[in-house]
């Protein structure tokens, strides 16, 4: 039942935002503001339960080697996205959320094995918090580029599918996995998880946030600390 629990509550939040993108209004400086929590609480989630146990299961060596080859990975296509499909509707926006989104679930899935109830609430609550704003700011852009609403509306439902099922196969198919396997995916997650932050996030909390952006992720850092700090 935890799985399920948790794969409705992070994945639907994708759902939820892309209606507040759609129908809602924030002020800008707002939006940029949660980003940057949302950014800040996911940026020590990532290192705490992914990158941090990686390194006592299988080495630096093999952790940094993961995680490098994840943010390669993601930088890489987000440049082909941006620089050389020059995507500006759905489906390039699509691809940018669920190239980050994919592995953040396999990896959450992963984190189910453990039985660790707070674990898994630290970094789902981390990827929910990251989740909402950027579905909503992604819906907004799609808007503004002329996709109907329903249109955009089926395209986020069927990112909430996609990373579902990237959830529930890190928790089944991988169960019986050795825990290096296990660890190269968490590592090769985060990796792609820091890229996406650096490259999409943290810009555009800035952008609209401004320097206050700043504090705000110190904040989300905070809480996402506090909140694993439970878990030990």
């Amino acid at each position: 039942m935890l799985i399920f629990a948790v794969i409705i509550v992070v994945s639907g939040t994708l759902i939820i935002g892309a209606l507040w993108g759609l129908y809602g209004h924030l002020p800008s400086w707002m939006e940029g503001n949660l980003l940057a929590i949302a950014g800040g609480a996911l940026m020590i989630s990532v290192v705490i339960e992914l990158v941090q146990p990686a390194v006592t299961e299988s080495g630096v060596l093999m952790t940094a080697a993961f995680t490098l080859m994840g943010a390669l990975v993601f930088a890489g296509t987000d440049y082909l996205i941006d620089e050389k499909l020059n995507s500006k509707g759905g489906a390039g926006l699509l691809a940018a959320i669920t190239l980050d989104g994919v592995p953040e679930n396999l990896a959450l899935g992963v984190s189910l094995l453990s039985g660790n109830v707070m674990q898994v609430a630290a970094l789902a609550g981390s990827i929910l918090l990251s989740n909402l704003p950027e579905a909503a700011g992604g819906a907004k852009e799609m808007r503004k580029n002329g996709n109907s609403h329903k249109q955009i509306l089926m395209l986020w439902v069927g990112a909430a599918v996609l990373l579902s099922l990237a959830a529930i196969l890190g928790k089944v198919l991988l169960k019986d996995v050795d825990k290096g396997v296990i660890s190269a995916i968490d590592c090769f997650a985060a990796g792609a998880v820091i890229a996406s932050l650096a490259t999409e996030v943290f810009p555009t909390a800035f952008k609209r946030g401004n320097h206050w952006a700043g504090i705000s992720a110190t904040i989300g850092l905070i809480l996402a600390l506090a909140l694993s700090q439970l878990s030990g």
